[in-house]
């Protein structure tokens, strides 16, 4: 029986067998051949493999995550059939009378360089691309795919880290936790667990090679343990554990379609967020009154090149429809900071946090923009959808949007495209919007609080820095105060506020949040149940 001990990103217990995802390169040895037309067949029936393999993950991706989130599979099927790149492993085979595997491997170091020397941050991406569909072609050519990310069996998911390409691989039925020896609370993988409801830990010292799938392992994301070989005491004392979260769930359940409020008459509108149009599966299972955050920029991540107008009208369309008229939140793209897409060029930043991201490349370029908001203006007749702007500091720079929300209203227009005014409201996350919220409030639709932004610009902290985790305080004092203050200033001027950020599914201070008079939270899905009880519980 061996412990370890980590970061919980949520709660939660969970017994199963072990699944060890290494993501190591495979090993290759060079060997000489007879008959190198052999090996050249093995290329051929090996791409076909792999093109067959990036296919079935496009369709998956399809279906879970839209369009323009599948797109990086597309590119990796295109990559397959470059002619430069597999004349290359032939000319190989051919003139050295190598093995097959070593020529593919070979060859896809070979690209991979080239491309990292490249000026160019579009081709310079491209080098961990050819390295990928390299290792792929190579696990082929052994008869397999890599790493088996369609598991039999509910298992307990162990690995380095977990990259959304990853995770749209997995049968999300039979995920049954997350334990990662790197990661943040606001990765891919910590969003995913508390969408699903599963325990998951961050930050576990593990070494994976001396850890092998199949073994049992008990997490308990309350405690932030994992214990691989658990001994019976071990086990007996987790399913105990277990039965009891059951039947709390089960308890919950039975809160479905009642309405979210207070034992005083007081209604909160009790909202979800998601990242992408599969999470909308989790907020209607988990009954949230409304999506109070789409974040747009899942769109525009694990991608080559910018979402279409379509692409994201699509996207758009299907979240508002799917929800049948309940209220719809998306935010516009809040890329930059801790999101990073090359194909924005946005260059190296010292402190990305404080520079060059969400609205303001937006403003700095409209047309990027304008793509955006004509997509969401069309989805508009579909549902009942709001748009929200991320990171404002200033009346000027709504005044700025505003004048470019009306060029894509007289675009769509005079290409007689119809569309319905949105609401429109603003994300408060700096310090900045809190003080002149009295103003703000006069000229916008709404407030949504975003306070994973807004604590760590209060507190001078950097939200990602590990060493700073036993600084950063989201119930400071301070932070309580602005929120206060936004609310306050939203209601004398006839306009609403919420919270959008982790801190609005803290149980600990909902009753505050109630009596600060704010209107609604939006929370991770598996969080909607926990809060209407305790909301309804409240005098």
């Amino acid at each position: 029986m061996v412990k370890f001990y980590g970061k919980s990103v949520y709660k939660g217990m969970a017994i199963g067998p072990v699944v060890v995802l290494k993501n190591e390169e495979e090993k290759v040895k060079r060997k000489k051949i007879e008959d190198p037309e052999a090996e050249i067949k093995r290329v051929t029936d090996a791409v076909g493999m792999a093109q067959e393999q990036l296919q079935a993950l496009y369709d998956k991706a399809v279906r879970e995550v839209g369009e323009a989130s599948a797109a990086i599979f597309e590119v990796h099927q295109m990559m397959l059939e470059d002619e430069d790149y597999l004349d290359a492993i032939y000319s190989m085979i051919r003139t050295e009378g190598i093995n097959a595997e070593y020529a593919v491997a070979m060859t896809g170091d070979n690209f991979s360089a080239m491309f990292a020397e490249m000026d160019d941050d579009y081709m310079k991406a491209r080098a961990a691309d050819v390295k990928d569909i390299s290792n792929r072609l190579v696990q082929c050519l052994n008869g397999g795919g890599g790493n088996n990310l369609n598991f039999s069996e509910p298992s307990i998911i162990v690995a380095d880290d977990l990259s959304p390409s990853e995770t749209v691989q997995m049968d999300k039925e039979k995920i049954l936790a997350f334990v990662t020896v790197h990661g943040s609370s606001n990765s891919h993988t910590s969003i995913l667990a508390r969408m699903m409801n599963i325990p998951a830990l961050i930050g576990v010292p593990l070494e994976l090679n001396k850890i092998e799938s199949g073994v049992k392992a008990v997490v308990d994301g309350a405690s932030g343990e994992v214990i691989f070989d658990p001994n019976e005491f071990v086990c007996e004392e987790a399913e105990k554990k277990l039965e009891q979260e059951r039947e709390k769930l089960r308890l919950l359940q039975e809160l479905k379609g009642k309405e979210t409020v207070t034992r005083g008459g007081r209604k909160i509108n009790l909202y979800a967020n998601i990242g992408g149009v599969s999470d909308v599966a989790y907020v209607l299972e988990n009954d949230a009154g409304g999506i109070g955050l789409f974040r747009s920029e899942f769109l525009y991540l694990g991608r080559e090149d910018f979402p279409t107008e379509d692409e994201q009208f699509q996207a758009y369309r299907q979240v508002v429809q799917t929800m049948a008229g309940k209220k719809v939140i998306i935010r516009t793209l809040d890329i930059g900071a801790d999101k990073q897409v090359d194909y924005f060029n946005l260059g190296k930043e010292d402190n990305p946090a404080l520079g060059y991201r969400a609205i303001r490349i937006c403003l700095k370029q409209p047309d990027i923009f304008k793509t955006q908001l004509r997509a969401l203006f069309r989805a508009t007749m579909y549902g009942n959808l709001s748009i929200m702007y991320p990171m404002i500091t200033s009346v000027e720079e709504v005044e700025k949007i505003y004048a470019i929300v009306e060029e894509v209203k007289q675009e769509l227009t005079e290409a007689q495209i119809q569309f319905k005014l949105p609401e429109q409201g603003i994300m408060i996350e700096t310090p900045a919007s809190v003080m002149i919220s009295d103003k703000l409030a006069q000229i916008v639709d709404f407030f949504s609080i975003g306070t994973n932004d807004l604590t760590q610009y209060t507190l001078a902290i950097d939200r990602q820095n590990e060493k700073l985790d036993e600084f950063y305080n989201p119930h400071h004092e301070a932070i309580l105060r602005m929120i206060q203050m936004v609310s306050d200033n939203a209601h004398k001027y006839g306009k609403w506020a919420g919270i959008c950020g982790e801190l609005g599914a803290d149980p600990e201070l909902t009753e505050q949040f109630v009596r600060m008079g704010l209107d609604e939270l939006s929370v991770s899905p598996s969080m909607v149940l926990p809060l209407r009880k305790a909301i309804r519980e409240m005098e």
